[in-house]
């Protein structure tokens, strides 16, 4: 995979693993609709790439993971605008994410706000750094999260949780994140990329073809319009036709690690 120079972000791939910047450290990293553009692009030339195993997400600057939308873009917005802007950006992004085969952990270097935590929410895990900040702000504004928020908060947190996160617009911290299942892990400031970069790595050794079957199976649970068991049950029977299936079994009784290949 050749990567790009973007103007909003930065992306590099080593030792398998995509690496995306949200790089408007100025601006603290707030999500603007050319940002959502780069993000897409690199997002489904990665998530295609046989080079990439999985991927990590993070903010430019100790300051911000994404501080939100960009809300100077949108303010003069009427509610065909409004329309336009959720549901491209869900489809074109955070939907991308959240169905991604590979997996994506959100590396939360400081404050993940609106649409910036709605990011990270889109992403499989999430590990915070201690001085995050986490919340919903947008009734402060006159709106509701836009880009799944009121959703996947609400799978993540609970619907009590999720009422009072929304509802008050409040911010919370990393501890408090973690406790009530908003994120993962939290780390010290500066061991947020290399915790993520040790998840993946566990996750690497495991079948890439098991994974995605994984993931297929443990979204369907949150599809309405779908039976999260009939998704399980096909995606196990699947299975026992891979080639990763006959090799995690023989290594299993030869007692040797595996040695899975993705195609």
């Amino acid at each position: 995979m050749k990567t790009m120079v973007y103007q909003y972000i930065k992306e590099i791939i080593k030792n398998d693993v995509l690496y995306l910047t949200i790089n408007r450290e100025g601006k603290l990293n707030a999500l603007n609709i050319d940002t959502l553009h780069e993000l897409h692009h690199a997002l489904t030339a990665g998530l295609t790439s046989s080079e990439v195993k999985g991927v990590i997400i993070t903010g430019a600057g100790e300051k911000a993971f994404v501080a939100g939308a960009d809300i100077g873009e949108f303010a003069q917005f009427d509610e065909q605008k409004g329309l336009k802007l959720a549901q491209e950006g869900q489809k074109k992004v955070f939907d991308l994410l959240y169905g991604a085969e590979k997996p994506v952990i959100a590396a939360i270097n400081g404050f993940a706000l609106g649409g910036g935590l709605e990011l990270a929410m889109a992403c499989h895990m999430r590990v915070a750094s201690h001085m995050a900040r986490m919340g919903l702000p947008e009734v402060s504004l006159g709106l509701i999260p836009g880009y799944g928020g009121t959703q996947r908060l609400t799978q993540l947190v609970g619907r009590g949780n999720a009422m009072e996160m929304i509802l008050t617009g409040d911010m919370i911290n990393a501890e408090k994140a973690l406790q009530i299942g908003l994120i993962n892990h939290v780390v010290p400031a500066d061991e947020v990329i290399s915790k993520a970069e040790e998840l993946l790595a566990r996750i690497a050794l495991r079948s890439p073809r098991a994974v995605a079957a994984a993931i297929r199976a443990i979204n369907a649970s949150f599809a309405a319009d779908v039976g999260g068991y009939a998704v399980e049950i096909n995606e196990f029977s699947k299975c026992f036709g891979t080639s990763d299936f006959k090799e995690g079994v023989s290594a299993f009784l030869e007692r040797r690690p595996p040695n899975f290949t993705a195609d």
